[in-house]
């Protein structure tokens, strides 16, 4: 069948860039993708992080923010939610300078192996959305950078967190993750479905950016739907964020080609 996600016009630029909507500022290179709101909020209430830059979309504002950790800057946003809005503040953090990017968020567990908190760093993305394959020739799964996976996988274990290293079930359609079709990723390796990880990874291999993500098991769709305290496990994210900052402080910038 021939649809429009099929065609391929990777060698040619858009008519609206990220340069367009954004100005580069003084900003650290380095950047953690967080999608824990009530993180960021506190860590900004206690006055540890100062506004860089401010990205914008129709729903309304998300700052860019600058931390220290270790005596290093790091810049810190939220990414929105979805491939779509995901992928464009990425494109827009990277006009704005960043180019050494680690993200973290949560995931449904596929498999009960994964507990509540349960860590996994994104070695893969089954692409069942639509935005990669505008960054990508057309394709099924999208490798996550092998560097950004040793540095996440050097991170948690030094700090002792159990985790393992495996695909993500990127999709679009929440209410639409038949019990047929979380088969079927089952079967092909995916441990976590989440919603912006394959474009994630096409847009940082179409920019040439550094980028790696840690997810964590926030409900299951093993069985019966079981939620898990999604919003509720506090510690865990917080601590999930500063070892999301650590790992980014470990990545090496892409070299030029």
């Amino acid at each position: 069948m021939d649809i429009a996600l099929t065609e391929n016009d990777l060698a040619f630029p858009g008519v609206l860039t990220p340069q367009m909507v954004v100005k580069g500022v003084d900003i650290p290179s380095k950047a953690v993708v967080c999608f824990f709101a009530e993180v960021i909020e506190s860590i900004a209430g206690q006055g540890r992080a100062r506004v860089l830059s401010i990205l914008r979309s129709e729903h309304g504002e998300h700052p860019v923010y600058e931390i220290e950790r270790g005596g290093e800057r790091l810049a810190v946003f939220h990414p929105g939610v979805g491939a779509p809005l995901a992928a464009l503040f990425l494109e827009e953090a990277i006009a704005l300078g960043c180019s050494e990017f680690v993200a973290v968020g949560g995931a449904g567990a596929l498999t009960d192996q994964l507990g509540m908190g349960h860590v996994m760093v994104v070695d893969s993305a089954v692409r069942d959305e639509g935005t990669s394959f505008h960054y990508l020739a057309p394709g099924r799964v999208v490798d996550a950078d092998p560097d950004g996976v040793t540095v996440l996988q050097q991170v948690l274990t030094e700090a002792g967190i159990d985790h393992v290293t495996g695909r993500s079930w990127t999709t679009d359609a929440l209410y639409r993750e038949t019990r047929s079709r979380v088969s079927r990723r089952v079967e092909e390796g995916c441990l976590t479905v989440d919603m912006e990880a394959s474009a994630f990874c096409a847009v940082a291999q179409y920019r040439g950016v550094r980028f790696a993500q840690l997810l964590y098991a926030g409900d299951s769709l093993a069985a019966d739907w079981e939620h898990r305290g999604w919003t509720k496990a506090g510690s865990v994210r917080e601590q999930l964020f500063w070892l999301a900052a650590d790992a980014c402080l470990r990545l090496e910038p892409q070299l030029s080609t």
